[in-house]
């Protein structure tokens, strides 16, 4: 038996689909399916059958899970203790929402690429978030803490959000001097439609009457759409600060959330993720000024924001 198959056969196992075993591991759904059909060939028994929402495990198949994840999980524990951190190795998939990982993950990435030359980085920035229970990723940046279950979690950091307009709009449209005057002026925000997460729907929270006139499910969109002068934003401070041709109006408008970091219980001690997870955490801790900035600062950057780190846009 070919341990490489009993990987493909959990990835199909923890997703439910060929097709999502497919993209987890980075291959085309043919590969899943061949390498499927050699191990049900090496075991001598089917391990699912193909259902109207996906794979449903067989008998043997769900004998074969247990046995399997007993596997890797001595595999990882084998690599955690023979692991030599000078010549660490392998794929390491971290997912994270588009705005963290666009301006704040991108942006320093290369220096743990370059302390950790082999080991291969995924880098998920969108707000659909991987599953760490399901070991779809080996580590998620997440905005909410996770149900319980087989998970290492811990708070990361609060950051900030404030309102933002380019300073060209304003000065053709004039201050917005209230948060009643927002009604005058086109919102920018996501797809109602669109939020699987609470945390997202930053109007209501400042009013249960405002809507956003200019919508995308993006929040880099949402952050051209501001900077283009096309109305006024909730960004975060890590966006909106980071450009000097955007203003934060309104001080009184300061809402709080929270990045959580989570790693699966079985995997969390392979060298690659303790690693990225250390440098991680002290990276926050040294950039912390530039994800949560102290409050009702209107106006441009201050000096020690735009000393932080934080990404410009180019």
């Amino acid at each position: 038996m070919n341990w490489e198959d009993v990987r493909f056969f959990l990835a199909v196992q923890r997703t439910g689909q060929i097709g999502r075993a497919a993209m987890l591991l980075g291959v085309d759904a043919t590969t899943v399916g061949r390498r499927l059909r050699r191990l049900e060939k090496a075991i001598g028994e089917r391990l699912f059958e193909r259902t109207r929402d996906g794979q449903l495990l067989t008998v043997a198949g769900e004998r074969l899970v247990h046995q399997a994840e007993l596997a890797e999980k001595a595999i990882a524990e084998i690599d955690r203790a023979g692991a030599n951190e000078r010549n660490v190795s392998g794929l390491l998939r971290v997912s994270v929402s588009e705005g963290f990982g666009t301006w704040f993950i991108a942006h320093h990435l290369g220096a743990f690429t370059r302390a950790w030359p082999d080991v291969t980085v995924d880098l998920v920035a969108t707000n659909g978030f991987l599953s760490p229970s399901r070991k779809e990723t080996d580590v998620a940046i997440l905005l909410a803490q996770p149900h319980p279950g087989p998970l290492l979690t811990r708070k990361l950091i609060d950051y900030s959000l404030g309102a933002y307009a380019a300073t060209a709009y304003l000065d053709e449209h004039g201050p917005i001097a209230s948060v009643a005057a927002l009604h005058d002026h086109p919102l920018i925000g996501y797809i109602p439609d669109m939020v699987q997460l609470p945390e997202l729907r930053y109007l209501r929270e400042i009013s249960p009457t405002l809507e956003p006139r200019i919508r995308s499910s993006s929040i880099n969109a949402q952050y051209r759409l501001t900077a283009a002068g096309a109305g006024v934003a909730i960004l975060p401070s890590f966006i909106g600060d980071a450009d000097s041709t955007l203003t934060r109006i309104l001080p009184e408008i300061s809402i709080t959330r929270s990045f959580w970091l989570v790693t699966h219980e079985d995997t969390r001690k392979l060298a690659r993720i303790r690693l990225f997870v250390d440098w991680l955490v002290a990276l926050i801790a040294e950039r912390r000024d530039g994800l949560h900035p102290d409050p009702a600062r209107p106006g441009r950057p201050s000096r020690r924001l735009a000393q932080s780190g934080i990404a410009a846009w180019p």
